[in-house]
């Protein structure tokens, strides 16, 4: 029973109840009209048969007066499935005719009766009950009364087929539609119950746990599918955050550790001012790391929070190109790296002028600080062409580039392939980069230059939109 009424609370049982009660009412309206309906031309029928017949009696009643009306009414009577007639003396005795007795009453109004009547045919056993009948009554000049009529036994039995018929026919769609509410329902129910289990498990803290999706692409499959696309962003974003953790951590443990043994060295040390001011300045320095981890940290949660900080305008992407070239020319040649560029003018994107600048100029950094080290000429090349779906923006050096297989685990916060941390830097830059790209509602690629050793090229693609 609580089961039943479980049953009654979800949506589905109640709008397939609702439906079912709107077909039952409109159900037992067709049914009365088209019972009505049949009632109404039967009797149409029944009064247009009469009023044939009585323009034959009439006919010969003008030829022959009432006995050859009396002859033509007696041969008519006897005849199979013929209407009732009836000659009636003034008094309301019957004279002729099929008829035994009728209904008091039903000969002393001239016209149609106003509703039907009863009689008893020749030869009906005791008992039985009377038939009934339509007739037209007319009265002759010398006050005889003529009646002809039709019995309604086999409009009665047809119309009471017709309702009948309707009615079982209603009955079978009710007993249907209940069928396929309790299933309909029963199935609703259990899906929810899957649904409720897998969210518990949810929320106990199992966020590998999905929505189940039945196949059948409904809205319960549509809604599951949303669903499980939500927790899978969840899940990844859950993800990341635990691994920024880990290695916020980690890489900050060991610059932190640093800033504490310089100051305690300083302490433990001589009264020395140069000795102090060096420490101090060692300390800065590690400082200032610090602070660019943690503004680079800022940064990557503000442009994938689309931050307002983050205003789109078209901007001239060949001119940023440009620009990233002519502030990093001298860098390269100091590193002794050779910068070329093969810039395509007038390519504009819809984007924010600083993010495109701060993702190109950390792409090209990278690259001199990779491709310097380098026994053969380093070499870095930036492109700006027009793809087929788009505009690509490109760095590309000849250094040791990055293994296939760590490609999309360099993109990830903290995570550096020069695992000693002998190297400058982070490991936000390439984290930066693609949430500025995804920002911009387009991709960063991590490619190699024809091989597995021969460089990196990292693109940049801006998706045609529209």
């Amino acid at each position: 029973m609580g089961r039943f009424r479980l049953l009654l609370r979800t949506t589905a049982v109640r709008m397939s109840a609702l439906y079912l009660g709107l077909f039952a009412i409109c159900a037992v309206i067709l049914v009365f009209y088209v019972t009505d309906l049949t009632s109404s031309l039967l009797t149409y029928q029944t009064k247009q048969v009469v009023q044939d017949e009585l323009k034959v009696l009439g006919n010969f009643y003008r030829r022959g007066g009432v006995s050859r009306l009396i002859g033509h009414i007696d041969r008519r009577s006897r005849e199979p499935g013929a209407n009732l007639y009836t000659i009636a003396a003034p008094n309301g005795q019957i004279l002729a005719g099929n008829v035994e007795s009728l209904q008091p009453g039903v000969l002393e109004r001239e016209g149609w009766t106003e509703r039907p009547f009863s009689y008893r045919r020749f030869y009906q056993p005791e008992g039985t009950p009377g038939h009934m009948a339509l007739a037209e009554v007319i009265f002759l000049p010398n006050g005889m009364r003529v009646l002809v009529g039709r019995d309604l036994g086999e409009p009665t039995k047809f119309r009471s087929m017709v309702q009948r018929s309707l009615v079982m026919a209603l009955g079978i769609m009710v007993i249907g539609a209940l069928v396929i509410w309790f299933v309909i329902g029963r199935r609703a129910l259990q899906r929810i119950d899957r649904v409720s289990q897998a969210s518990q498990k949810i929320m106990a803290g199992d966020l590998g746990q999905r929505l189940p999706v039945s196949g059948s692409g409904d809205e319960f499959d549509r809604l599951s599918e949303s669903l499980n696309s939500m927790l899978g962003r969840i899940e990844s974003l859950n993800e990341g955050l635990r691994q920024v953790s880990d290695n916020i951590a980690h890489d900050l443990k060991t610059p932190l550790t640093r800033l504490r043994n310089r100051a305690e060295a300083a302490l433990a040390g001589k009264e020395d001012g140069p000795a102090y001011r060096a420490a101090m300045e060692e300390m800065i320095e590690e400082s200032d790391q610090l602070i660019r981890t943690f503004n680079a940290l800022l940064m990557i949660s503000r442009v994938e929070a689309g931050s307002a900080v983050a205003e789109m305008n078209e901007v001239d992407l060949s001119q940023i190109a440009h620009d990233a070239e002519e502030l990093y020319e001298p860098v390269a040649d100091e590193a002794g790296v050779s910068l070329s560029t093969r810039i395509e003018d007038g390519i504009e994107v819809s984007g924010n002028r600083e993010l495109i600048g701060q993702a190109l100029t950390n792409l090209i950094d990278n690259a001199i600080k990779y491709s310097a080290d380098c026994k053969k000429p380093a070499r870095i090349e930036v492109a700006l062409e027009r793809g087929t779906n788009g505009s690509v923006l490109s760095v590309s050096d000849n250094g040791p580039g990055i293994p296939e297989n760590r490609r999309h685990d360099v993109i990830k916060r903290f995570v550096r392939l020069d695992e000693s941390r002998s190297k400058p830097g982070t490991g936000l830059g390439l984290s930066l980069v693609d949430a500025i790209m995804a920002l911009h509602g387009g991709r960063l690629e991590l490619d190699c230059n024809g091989n597995e050793h021969s460089g990196l090229c990292a693109r940049m693609v801006f998706d045609r939109r529209g």
